[in-house]
């Protein structure tokens, strides 16, 4: 138990059956040098399997663990967003495309790969509860191949380049409830590995349920990708108020052909979007070129959204774009929503049993 103060800390790795609890008027403020990170760790940076500085609170392979209190953990992460004009991401895809086992992509000490604050890898039984969390380096709550995870009444407060606030990435039976996030990214983001080493792995992500949620600021509310090479399935969201007022797109759905995988059974009900730019986005085309040929086109399907509010638009209210005539998106419902007036008409194509029962385009 941490208590009355501030401490400061390098890396922390929880073991099985331990709780790192935080009372209320505790802060772990964690340290900006990076050699306090070090030795490196296996984990997955952005999808793709790297050995790379420790999260700020790792674990491996560990059962009946948890982060629990009212008090604070600080990641001191604005001294790490500058990294973010490294090349390192890149090089990173480019060894998993050329068959480097992930055991040999050492990255850390000399590199410029941000650490993501809470990764919980290959666990089960993961509680995450009470705790705020303030100015992530990067990825926020990133479980990783791990099952039965709760993360409950948590405040998320962080700005900066990609500080997601929630990444299940390969999980399953995960709960998302109550939290709040105010974040610099997709608030929550729902992933399971990238392009070949993704396809290699082939571990899903499935039974996530969402509920309660306020998404108080972010670029994404409810993002289904990009990562989705292990596929995506079985995600529940109801009773989510998205209040961000740079939100970009409110319900987003997002790969492209170098990622193979799925993306299906994902539902959303009654929630509330105050302001987007786009209410609804679905692409098979997400951050797509010329170099991409289709080679491994995910497929979208057997998406429904309903009971839901868009107060307003600045863009449109609905874009689905499938990759061609023969890979296409299917049976997408959106019931029974309603759309103020926005500035362009939905946007439709290589797309095949869109339903729009009872929904309202003002």
């Amino acid at each position: 138990m941490v208590s009355g103060g501030t401490f400061l800390t390098g890396a922390i790795h929880l073991k099985s059956n331990v709780d790192l609890c935080v009372k209320r008027g505790a802060t772990i403020r964690f340290s900006t040098d990076p050699k306090a990170y070090l030795p490196v760790v296996l984990a997955r940076y952005e999808g793709t399997e790297v050995m790379n500085y420790s999260p700020l609170v790792y674990a491996f392979e560990q059962t009946n663990i948890a982060i629990t209190g009212d008090g604070t953990l600080d990641g001191q992460g604005t001294s790490w967003h500058s990294w973010k004009s490294f090349d390192d991401p890149r090089r990173l895809v480019e060894l998993a495309a050329r068959g480097v086992p992930a055991g040999q992509r050492i990255f850390g000490a000399g590199h410029h790969l941000r650490p993501n604050f809470i990764v919980p890898d290959r666990c089960r039984n993961i509680l995450i509860q009470g705790i705020r969390i303030v100015d992530s380096p990067m990825w926020v709550i990133n479980p990783v191949y791990c099952t039965n995870v709760t993360v409950q009444s948590v405040t998320v407060d962080t700005q900066g380049p990609n500080t997601d606030g929630c990444d299940p990435d390969s999980c399953a039976d995960v709960l998302i409830r109550n939290c709040n996030f105010s974040d610099g990214d997709d608030c929550i983001a729902i992933k399971s590995g990238r392009d070949l080493d993704g396809q290699k792995i082939n571990v899903p992500s499935r039974d996530i349920v969402i509920q309660n949620c306020r998404f108080e600021a972010g670029h994404g509310g409810v993002a289904i990708g990009s990562e989705t090479s292990g596929g995506i399935e079985d995600v529940f969201a109801e009773h989510c108020r998205f209040d961000s007022t740079n939100l970009e797109m409110a319900i987003r759905l997002k790969t492209n052909p170098a990622r193979g995988g799925f993306i299906e059974q994902i539902y959303v009900r009654d929630c509330v979007i105050k302001r987007a730019q786009i209410g609804i986005d679905m692409t098979l085309r997400y951050g797509s070129s010329g170099a991409i040929d289709g080679h491994a086109v995910p497929v979208i399907r057997n998406i429904d959204i309903r009971n839901t509010r868009f107060k307003q638009l600045t863009k449109q209210p609905v874009f689905i774009e499938g990759w061609s005539e023969s890979a296409r998106i299917s049976n997408v419902s959106i019931v029974d929503c309603h759309f103020p007036p926005a500035p362009k008409k939905n946007y439709i194509t290589n797309a095949t049993d869109i339903v729009m029962d009872g929904s309202r385009f003002y």
